[in-house]
């Protein structure tokens, strides 16, 4: 077997300031990001951020998350924009770009400050996450959740074992992230899992989408969403580089299916997402929670103003 990735690469932290704390968004089903860290420490091989890095003159290979610059002042500059007359408490999603429970949140606590100012501001939020360390601010989750929506996507592409360790070296192996699952939907939370990248030949068989479908329903998951790979400039490079070296004989057939584009044909990767609707379907993954945190129904007369 091939020698793999270490999972506990030497990480650089860089301390720096933050102008703004919230990024406008735009074609990803939300207007608002918030990221306390640039940079990832669990280094997926698929990860679509190392293309913004390639086009940022940054590390994008097997340098890619070995320096994360850390905003030491992002809670501050995020009460800042919240408490302005013009913000209009849109949703703020933590975790677009760098998973926001990565290993540095454990010393900086940058992603639990920021989640105190939303929730002092009873604003909307969402938390994208590979990382079970989210179970630590249970007490500031519930507290937000009660003000203002929340909602939480745990990403599980895959429970095998082996893909797993192969491309995606600095993360929680995904039985931790199913039992963060279970305690925050027990907490009352919304949590559901985002099942994606599926990656081709590797975890899109009927039986390995089934066994994400059914850990995902047994851990108490609100809702269940897939999507394929994608390969944009400076991800295809390392993902093909990790693909050759452990499963070279797929690389052909990733190169006739990315051929001079980022997205896979709509034939390549239907079948895969039809499957997954009907385990989803058949396996009943729905909204279960015996507990439901949600914030109190506007007054009337607000209600009425708008």
């Amino acid at each position: 077997m091939a020698e793999l990735e270490s999972r506990r690469a030497e990480i650089h932290y860089d301390e720096i300031e933050c102008k703004s704390a919230l990024n406008p968004v735009k074609g990803m089903g939300f207007n608002w990001s918030l990221n306390p860290y640039v940079g990832c420490e669990h280094r997926c091989a698929f990860c679509y951020v190392r293309a913004y890095e390639l086009r940022a003159d940054r590390p994008h290979d097997d340098g890619y998350g070995r320096t994360i610059r850390v905003k030491t002042n992002v809670a501050q500059v995020l009460r800042c924009e919240l408490a302005k007359r013009s913000w209009k408490k849109e949703t703020v999603v933590i975790g677009a770009a760098t998973d926001p429970y990565q290993p540095a949140e454990g010393r900086f606590k940058l992603t639990r400050k920021c989640l105190e100012a939303l929730r002092d501001f009873s604003n909307p939020a969402g938390l994208i996450t590979r990382g079970p360390m989210i179970v630590r601010d249970i007490d500031v989750l519930t507290e937000l959740a009660k003000r203002a929506d929340l909602g939480v996507t745990f990403s599980i592409p895959t429970i095998d074992m082996d893909v797993w360790r192969k491309t995606e070296p600095g993360t929680a192996p995904p039985q931790q992230r199913l039992r963060a699952i279970e305690k925050l939907t027990t907490a009352g939370i919304d949590v559901g899992v985002g099942m994606a990248p599926i990656l081709p030949g590797l975890s899109d068989r009927p039986e390995l989408l089934e066994q994400v479908v059914k850990a995902a329903r047994a851990a108490g998951a609100t809702g269940l969403w897939a999507g394929m790979l994608h390969l944009k400039d400076g991800t295809r490079e390392h993902f093909m580089s990790v693909l050759a070296r452990h499963w070279p004989e797929l690389v052909p057939r990733y190169e006739q299916a990315y051929r001079d584009r980022a997205y896979l044909p709509p034939a390549f990767g239907e079948k895969t997402m039809r499957e997954v609707a009907w385990l989803r379907s058949r396996h009943g993954v729905s909204d279960r929670r015996r507990v439901i945190l949600k914030p109190p129904p506007e007054p009337e007369q607000l209600t009425l103003l708008n």
